[in-house]
């Protein structure tokens, strides 16, 4: 470990054992040394320590367990937070300028352009570059098993860290901010770590809210001028900008209806007004700034004509206004313009019709003339520094802040026309009939307010037919009297069989005249939604991964042929079983033209906050993902896709068949949805306060359709097993049985590569002994040995392809985290396992229920991710 990360985390550790002595007494501290002694030497071999340690747990009391299990969360929270920092801190003490290792593979914006000049010319990589976007979708999809509370401690803690770490604070100082440590330690000690009730969709929207506040809104300009000093280095902030605004930001927060039922066209629209209250109140802010900051006379920097004609509009506009800025800004016509847009910008949120903007292009207009006036009087610095910035913010945030998606199940579409015609559109109609017509007015609202931008994209979960999406644009017909909100109507294809029918679908979506329509509009632009989740929960994680990657390359090649300027919509989760892992490299192993410098993502749960909740590492982040982004399409990139699909397309046949076959048999065997919900905690997930939207899409566990895919993947996750992310593939390798081709492809086809990777990363994740005692708690012998014999028959093959000797042995900063938690989320599971195995004897406690869902929240903390 560095002696940084050592250090700190040493001094964390010590913090928190003074805290536990302080509120449980020296027995409490010693309780969890002897627990978390036992636990590391049987991590280490001892097989007699972890029986120790379960006796160890067996003689707690309820209290004592529950005690226990809290100062092992508040240490994952913490050794978590000591690692974030520490990436922070590696991450500033790198240069953001071009890497002259270019061959290894670009992982910034600059280092991509380089190399695509060599491959395609500079023009070509120019208009590429113009061409790139980025768009992350923030979801409300349950898999945050913090609550708000904790993790406003945490970020606490971090910035703590962060000051301590400053070489110029002296002793003094230094003691204190121990002090405040220890302090904030304590609080996060003793704040409840579990939610009381489940959150409200707006309270969800409001936590995302949070995230844009403290870290997007100002670092994305910082972001893009990283970049652009990079592109154009010494001429930055004095020329006009290479770098486009290329992130812009989807919200399914207050519009994901999919089986949701709290999800209403009010919360809608008030999640869309709670959006654009912050964003305009972030531009005025910023405006306003700039414009007191501004004090250029028109002597030294006399205005455009335009900028003259501007501030007569101005004055048209307001009189009385205008002349007060100018009595306080006498001379100074820039300051003047800006600070009379900080003025509009407050109307267009205060909703003063005479004064607001109309559209967020009418301010990126006056900002143009600004710039523009600035540039022409000879002032560059000023016309492409900080102004650029708040350029850059309206460019990527609009009015709207994040583009508010809605998503709704095509049987719901079905059952409300099969309603209407039935009954007519009128008070007869259900209540959730009169719901969908409502969120189509929802929809019209929130365009006319905030421009077509704020919500125009309606995902349809399980299309399987183009009716399904001719639905929606007749119901919004309906909904509005033929007077319909700017619709893109989204297929969103989720099973095994409805990615194979794809292209069927897309090909009859073509003769809805609505979509000829959009695509005239549009330059024929199209999005295509792909679904990871229920895909591997269908047909296995391996047979998804190959289905997943076939459809991509027969969607993409029909809109080649179509002449579509297609976007592919990517619905990852967090964890490996739903099509999580490193987005950089997933990116490169996409099939040709499916990428076309666009890339756009849902972000959800646990993964928003570890990738822009800090500053420095959301700015890494999105220069990495935009920088795949751009190289998925070099010729390079896809030459070794192609090549590779097609020469180990042998390979992926026989992957997908066994694979498959091994994932079946075990998924549709007599009672395997019954015994799956007794090894695990899969129904206690359920009581905790997760998020807004219910677990399962019924009441019962009698059927895997029934479930969703998040507590489907948290659960064998919490069970150390992980199923979700490997079962079949050590069948599929055994039945290749050729090392050496193996190897080959592990080598040269970039999907198996990061197939194989993944599951390593899941591997090290597991944990056979444990694993062992949840699936003990079933009385199923042979569906918990056809669990471990395939845990152990993936493990083996993939140390074979890899040869690693032990999992992520090669990947040093994963490898070491994983090996430094694995023996505290021992100490977690065992005393979750005996919570699990009291209720799942009849001991039906509201103390046993507690203590469950406190390990659940604990193993997720230490694992770091849920879902």
């Amino acid at each position: 470990m560095p002696d940084a990360l050592r250090s700190d985390v040493r001094l964390l550790g010590e913090l928190l054992g003074t805290v536990l002595v302080e509120a449980g007494g020296q027995q409490l501290f010693d309780d969890v040394e002897d627990l978390r002694a036992a636990t590391i030497e049987a991590y280490e071999g001892n097989e007699s320590s972890l029986e120790y340690a379960q006796a160890l747990v067996e003689s707690f009391s309820v209290k004592r367990a529950s005690e226990v299990a809290r100062a092992f969360t508040c240490y994952f929270h913490l050794v978590n937070t000591a690692e974030e920092y520490h990436r922070v801190r590696s991450l500033r003490k790198r240069d953001h300028s071009v890497s002259s290792d270019v061959q290894a593979g670009p992982k910034t914006v600059a280092e991509a352009v380089v190399q695509l000049n060599r491959e395609v010319g500079i023009a070509e990589a120019q208009r590429r570059l113009a061409e790139l976007e980025f768009r992350p979708v923030f979801t409300a999809h349950p898999t945050e098993a913090r609550r708000r509370a904790v993790s406003s401690a945490i970020r606490r803690i971090s910035d703590l860290l962060g000051q301590l770490d400053d070489p110029r604070g002296g002793e003094i100082e230094k003691d204190d901010l121990k002090a405040q440590l220890l302090s904030q330690i304590n609080v996060l000690w003793r704040t409840a770590p579990i939610r009381s009730k489940d959150p409200s969709p707006l309270d969800e929207v409001r936590t995302i809210m949070g995230i844009f506040d403290s870290t997007l809104f100002e670092q994305l300009p910082k972001t893009y001028r990283a970049i652009d000093m990079a592109l154009q280095p010494g001429q930055s902030g004095v020329a006009k900008p290479m770098t486009p605004a290329f992130v812009k930001f989807g919200s399914w927060i207050g519009g994901d209806r999919d089986g949701n039922p709290n999800v209403t066209s009010r919360i809608t629209r008030d999640a869309a007004l709670i959006a654009a209250e912050h964003i305009l109140l972030g531009l005025e802010k910023h405006t306003r700034r700039l414009g007191r900051e501004l004090t250029i006379e028109a002597a030294l920097t006399p205005p455009s004509e335009l900028l003259v004609a501007m501030l007569m509009r101005q004055r048209d506009l307001d009189v009385d206004r205008m002349e007060s800025i100018e009595n306080r800004s006498p001379n100074e016509p820039h300051r003047q313009a800006l600070l009379f847009m900080a003025e509009r910008l407050k109307a267009t949120r205060l909703r003063d019709a005479d004064l607001a903007y109309g559209d967020v292009s009418d301010f990126l207009d006056d900002l143009s003339t600004i710039q523009q006036s600035l540039d022409q009087a000879g002032d560059a610095r000023n016309a492409y520094g900080d102004l650029q910035h708040l350029v850059w913010q309206a460019e990527s945030f609009g009015f709207h802040l994040a583009e508010l998606e809605v998503r709704q199940h095509s049987q719901v579409h079905r059952e409300t026309l099969e309603e209407i015609d039935r009954v007519g559109d009128g008070s007869e109609l259900s209540e959730r009939s009169r719901e969908v017509l409502d969120t189509m007015r929802a929809i019209s609202a929130i365009q006319l307010r905030f421009g077509e931008r704020a919500a125009s994209r309606y995902i349809v979960s399980f299309t399987q037919s183009a009716k399904d999406l001719e639905s929606v644009y007749r119901l919004a017909q309906i909904a509005t009297n033929g007077n319909p909100p700017d619709l893109q109507v989204i297929p969103l294809f989720e099973t095994f069989d409805d990615l194979q029918n794809s292209v069927a679908v897309l090909e009859q979506m073509l003769t809805i005249s609505e979509v000829q329509d959009l695509l005239e509009k549009r330059g024929r632009r199209l999005e295509v939604m792909l679904g990871y989740s229920d895909s591997s929960k269908d047909v296995g994680p391996v047979s998804a991964t190959l289905a997943l990657y076939d459809a991509q390359k027969r969607i993409s090649q029909w809109a080649r042929d179509q002449d579509i300027a297609l976007t592919l919509f990517h619905g990852r989760g967090g964890a490996l079983g739903r099509g999580g892992g490193p987005a950089h490299r997933a990116i490169l192993s996409q099939p040709p033209l499916s990428v076309n410098d666009r890339f756009k993502v849902t972000e959800q749960g646990e993964v928003i906050f570890a990738r822009y909740g800090d500053p420095t590492i959301a700015a890494r982040h999105i220069n990495q993902v935009a920088a795949a982004t751009l190289m998925a399409g070099a010729p390079s990139i896809e030459k070794r896709n192609d090549e590779a699909a097609q020469k180990f397309a042998p390979m992926a046949h026989m992957l997908d068949s066994v694979s498959r076959q091994r994932f079946l048999g075990l998924v549709q065997a007599r009672g395997f949805p019954q015994w799956f919900a007794h090894i695990t905690p899969l129904e206690e997930i359920g009581m905790l306060s997760l998020g807004s939207r219910p677990a399962k899409r019924g009441l019962s566990v009698d059927s895997l359709e029934d479930l969703r895919a998040i507590p489907w993947v948290f659960a064998w996750t919490q069970a150390r097993i992980n199923l979700t992310g490997w079962f079949g593939l050590g069948s599929a390798l055994a039945a290749i049985g050729d090392i050496a081709w193996l190897q080959e492809a592990y080598r040269d086809w970039p999907l198996f590569t990061t197939m194989i990777d993944n599951v390593e990363m899941s591997l090290a994740k597991t944990d056979e002994h444990i694993a062992r005692r949840y699936l003990a708690l079933g009385d199923r012998k042979d569906l918990a040995q056809s669990v471990i014999e395939e845990m152990r028959l993936t493990r083996e093959w993939v140390l074979k392809v890899t040869g690693h000797s032990r999992p992520l042995e090669s990947t040093y900063v994963l490898g070491r985290a994983v090996q430094l938690r694995s023996p505290y989320v021992d100490a977690l599971s065992l005393i979750q396992l005996r919570a699990l195995e009291g209720l799942r004897t009849g001991q039906n406690t509201p103390e046993l229920k507690d203590l469950l869902l406190l390990t659940v929240s604990g193993v997720a903390a230490g694992l770091q991710n849920t879902g």
